[in-house]
C-alpha cells in the first residue's frame, strides 16, 4: 500500500510539474517569438516609410547575414519587370500576391545560406510588396536552451516529487504500520492489552486528528474492549470455578458418604440424602443462572409485546407463594393496558429476582413494596425493601456477577440473581438502578423502560 500511496502521489505531483513546465516552455517560445515578429514589424515600418521617399523602384538593404541587423528587399507584383536579378530573399508567388493587394502581410521562416530567418512580407502601394527578413537562429536556440532547461527542472521535479511522494506516503501510513504490527502482535500473542502507540502530536482532540490516526484511535478503543471483555470472561470463569467448588466438594463427600449406606444409620441416611438434594438443586440452580448470563441479546422470534401490569401482578403473586412470611404490596397506578416489546419469560425473572432479593434481606413482617407508574417519557417499577439497605461500599459492586456484601454472605444465594436482572433490562433497552430509598431503611430498587409511542 504504501508503494502504491507512493507511486499514485509521485506522478500526481511530476504531472503537475511537468505538465507546468511545458505551459512555461510554450509561453517563453511564444513571447520569445512574438518579440522578434515585433522587431520584424517596426523595420518593416521604417523600410517602408524609406521605400516610398527614397524614389527608387527596388530597395536593398545590406544582407551580411552576421552583421546586418535585417535584409530587406522590394518585389514588384510583375515577374517580368526590370531590376530583379539582385533580389537575395526567396521570392514566392504569395510575394506577389502581396505585392499585387490580394493577400495581405504574412510572415514566413525561411532559409538563406544555412541561417534560418524570419520574414515579414507587407504590401508597399504601387504594385510591390517589402520583404524584410531577420535572423532566427538565435531565437531558436535561445528557445532550444530554455527547453532544455526546463526539462532539466522536470526531471529534477519528478526525482523530488518521487522522494517526497515515499516520504509523505511513510508519514500518512505510519499509523497504519503500527496498526498492522499491533494486530500482528496480538494475533501470535492473543494479548488484547497491546496498543499501537501514537506520538505526542497525534494526541489532540478527535476534531483536529486525521482519518488514519482517528482509525488507529478506534482500534485502541476497540483493544480496550475487547481487553475488558475478555477479562470479564476470566473473571466470571474463575468466579464459577470458585462457587463451584464448595458444592461440589459437598455432593462429592455426600455421595461418598450414601456409598457406605450400610455403616450409617437411617436417620444419618435421611439426612445426607436431603443435603444431596440441596446441593443439587444449588448447582442446578447455579449452572441454570450462568447460562442466563452467557447470553447477550434476547431472541428475535420470542420478542412480543408484554402488558406490564399484568406481568407484575403475576410475578407478586408467585413471590407471595415463595415468601409467605413476607407481605407484597402492590400499586399499578394509571399503567393499564401499557406493552412494552420483551420475551415475557425473561422479563418475568427479572421481576422474580429483584422480589426475591428483596424477601430476601426483609425482615419478618415486613413489606416489600412494589409500584409501577407512567412518567411523561419513561415507564417505572420500584420495588423497596425494609432490610439494612445497601451501603456506600457495596453500592457500585451490587450488580457484579458473584458479588456478595458482608450482609448476604450468611444467606442463600449465589450472587448472581442481580447481574443476570441488569443484564435481562439491558438487553430489553430498560435501566436498572439500585438507591437508597427517600426515607427509612432498607434498598430501592427503579427499573425503567422508555415509554411506548
Amino acid at each position: 500500500m504504501r508503494t502504491r500511496l507512493a507511486v499514485v502521489t509521485s506522478a500526481a505531483v511530476a504531472l503537475v510539474a511537468l505538465g507546468v513546465l511545458a505551459a512555461a516552455y510554450v509561453v517563453i517560445r511564444y513571447e520569445i517569438r512574438n518579440q522578434l515578429d515585433l522587431q520584424l514589424k517596426q523595420q518593416s515600418g521604417t523600410l517602408a516609410q524609406q521605400a516610398r521617399t527614397s524614389g527608387t523602384g527596388v530597395l536593398y538593404a545590406e544582407c551580411a547575414w552576421l552583421a546586418a541587423p535585417a535584409c530587406a528587399q522590394v518585389v514588384p507584383a510583375d515577374p517580368a519587370a526590370p531590376g530583379q536579378r539582385g533580389l537575395v530573399l526567396p521570392v514566392t508567388g504569395a510575394t506577389r500576391r502581396v505585392a499585387a493587394g490580394t493577400l495581405g502581410a504574412h510572415y514566413s521562416d525561411i532559409v538563406r545560406d544555412g541561417r534560418s530567418l524570419r520574414m515579414l512580407t507587407t504590401p508597399l502601394g504601387h504594385g510591390r510588396a517589402l520583404q524584410v527578413a531577420v535572423r532566427s537562429d538565435t531565437v531558436e536556440k535561445g528557445v532550444e536552451q530554455a527547453g532544455l532547461l526546463l526539462g532539466a527542472v522536470g526531471g529534477a521535479g519528478v526525482l523530488l516529487a518521487a522522494g517526497l511522494g515515499y516520504a509523505a506516503s511513510r508519514t500518512a501510513l505510519r499509523p497504519v504500520s503500527r496498526l498492522t504490527a499491533t494486530a500482528e502482535r496480538i494475533a501470535a500473542t492473543r494479548d488484547p492489552a497491546h496498543r499501537i502507540t501514537l506520538p505526542p502530536d497525534e494526541e489532540r482532540p478527535q476534531d483536529s486528528r486525521d482519518e488514519i490516526t482517528r482509525l488507529a484511535t478506534s482500534f485502541n478503543t476497540m483493544l480496550a474492549e475487547l481487553e475488558d471483555a475478555v477479562a470479564a470472561q476470566r473473571r466470571l470463569v474463575a468466579d464459577a470455578s470458585h462457587e463451584l467448588r464448595t458444592p461440589l466438594t459437598a455432593l462429592r463427600t455426600n455421595a461418598e458418604l450414601l456409598a457406605r449406606a450400610e455403616r450409617l444409620t437411617p436417620a444419618q441416611r435421611d439426612r445426607a440424602a436431603g443435603a444431596l438434594g440441596r446441593q443439587l438443586r444449588e448447582v442446578t440452580g447455579l449452572v441454570n443462572d450462568l447460562i442466563e448470563l452467557a447470553r447477550d441479546e434476547e431472541p428475535r422470534q420470542l420478542v412480543e409485546r408484554v402488558r406490564l401490569d399484568l406481568l407484575t401482578e403475576s410475578c407478586v403473586a408467585a413471590a407471595r407463594g415463595h415468601w409467605p412470611a413476607t407481605p407484597f404490596t402492590l400499586r399499578t397506578g394509571d399503567v393499564a393496558d401499557v406493552t412494552v416489546p420483551g420475551v415475557p419469560a425473561r422479563l418475568a425473572r427479572l421481576l422474580a429476582n429483584l422480589l426475591d432479593n428483596a424477601a430476601k434481606f426483609s425482615p419478618p413482617g415486613a413489606a416489600v413494596e412494589v409500584r409501577l407508574d407512567r412518567r411523561p417519557d419513561v415507564v417505572e417499577l420500584t420495588v423497596r425493601d425494609h432490610g439494612p439497605g445497601i451501603s456506600d461500599e457495596d453500592r457500585p459492586h451490587v450488580f457484579d456477577r458473584f458479588y456478595r456484601s458482608r450482609q448476604a454472605r450468611a444467606l442463600p444465594g449465589s450472587g448472581l440473581g442481580l447481574a443476570m436482572a441488569r443484564q435481562i433490562a439491558r438487553a430489553h433497552g430498560a435501566e436498572l438502578t439500585a438507591e437508597r430509598p427517600p426515607s427509612g431503611p432498607g434498598a430501592l430498587f427503579r427499573l425503567r423502560f422508555p415509554a411506548p409511542g
